[in-house]
């Protein structure tokens, strides 16, 4: 008990960086969505752009990030992710004074998705490896786990804060607080302990994406339900004049933690890829509730059950998908894993849009139940990873 509580400890200090990181990627997720279709003039479509645009970023940046913590260690790779924290903060509260030019509001307002993307990439993909280089391999689904716990956290509160903000100080106030944000992520890494890179040959970049792809598809398209959930949510809501977005979003992200909070004893008991199985199953009942729901209710439900349902499967796959990659190379397996996320996120918002526009706001959510039910077909082609 008494080694426990300072492992816990060190493990939250860390993880406690994404929860803050999250506090801000959170804040936007209830109001973009409406303030570019409306606010400024650009519709739909674009609105499902806006919030794409970071998860393109996200991809961009992973690669890079997962090489630098292999190299350096991850303390350098935070500190540069909460600069691009206070630079998106930057561009979004510009793009507020210059909203009687629309296009160019448009602009910054993407210029400070991109860098909040880039920042998201680097202080979570860090963080994660940080926190394993502290406790250990063998602790790699608790990481996971506790990582998860903090970044769905983070968006469950920050969303409804988000609307209050916007409704009451404007959407300014979102690009105060996430520059906020950067400056107390950069104060609170000042005094972390940062770990060695592991000094090693690599295997090389390709071999690495060979063991970890399949694992990667398979969470990309498990992935595409909390794209559509984050992007369509709040259209979906207004759509039909159903009040509450805000509160699916925390409804997902709660019942995201609370399962999170058991998981890692139940992958240790059943296994990575059994759990992952049920999850999905749980995830697609999720989705169908929501694209059906006839009152409000029933889609909050529907949203919980999704993220209940997506809850074990990044961690379930990944932590198989880690057990096949050698140490020194497991910052890169860590980026190039979660590139498949950023993938479909950033793939699921234009899409969605697309569908949104011709079969209404229902046919997104058709849209991830799909994808779910192919990540359910793939998984049982994966088999259990060997820990190297």
């Amino acid at each position: 008990m008494k080694t426990a509580r300072p492992s816990l400890a060190s493990l939250l200090s860390v993880v406690g960086l994404t929860f803050l990181g999250y506090l801000a990627i959170g804040l936007p997720l209830a109001v973009l969505p409406g303030y570019v279709s409306e606010k400024l003039g650009f519709g739909v479509f674009w609105a499902g752009v806006a919030i794409s645009t970071q998860y393109i970023a996200t991809i961009l940046s992973r690669a890079q990030v997962g090489q630098l913590i292999d190299v350096y260690g991850p303390k350098r790779s935070v500190v540069l992710g909460f600069l691009g924290y206070l630079s998106s903060g930057v561009l979004t509260l510009a793009s507020v004074f210059v909203v009687g030019q629309p296009l160019l509001s448009l602009l910054l307002l993407l210029a400070g998705r991109l860098a909040l993307g880039i920042g998201e990439s680097w202080v979570s993909t860090a963080a994660i490896t940080w926190a394993i280089g502290l406790l250990g391999p063998r602790e790699t689904v608790r990481v996971i786990s506790w990582n998860g716990i903090a970044t769905y956290g983070g968006l469950a509160l920050a969303a409804p804060i988000g609307a209050v903000l916007e409704a009451r100080y404007g959407f300014g106030s979102i690009g105060i607080c996430t520059f906020a944000i950067g400056v107390a992520g950069l104060l609170l890494t000042r005094g972390k302990p940062t770990i060695a890179a592991v000094a090693a040959r690599s295997i090389g970049a390709r071999k690495v994406i060979g063991l970890v792809a399949p694992y990667g598809v398979a969470l990309a398209l498990a992935s595409s339900g909390f794209g559509v959930i984050t992007a369509f949510i709040a259209l979906y809501f207004g759509s039909r004049d159903w009040a509450g977005a805000p509160f699916a979003l925390s409804a997902f992200g709660l019942a995201f933690i609370g399962v999170r909070l058991f998981l890692a004893n139940s992958v240790s008991r059943f296994g990575g890829l059994p759990v992952a199985r049920v999850s999905l199953a749980v995830e697609m009942v999720g989705l169908i509730a929501l694209a059906t729901a006839q009152r409000p209710e029933i889609a909050i439900i529907g949203a919980a059950l999704a993220g209940a349902g997506f809850a074990p499967v990044f961690p379930a796959l990944g932590g198989e998908a880690m057990s096949r990659t050698p140490p020194q190379n497991r910052g890169v397996a860590l980026g190039i894993y979660s590139v498949f996320l950023d993938v479909a996120l950033g793939a699921t918002g234009p899409l969605a849009g697309l569908l949104a526009s011709r079969f209404g706001y229902g046919s997104p959510f058709l849209l991830g139940v799909a994808a779910v039910l192919l990540s359910l077909a793939m998984s049982f082609g994966l088999r259990k990873g060997e820990e190297l």
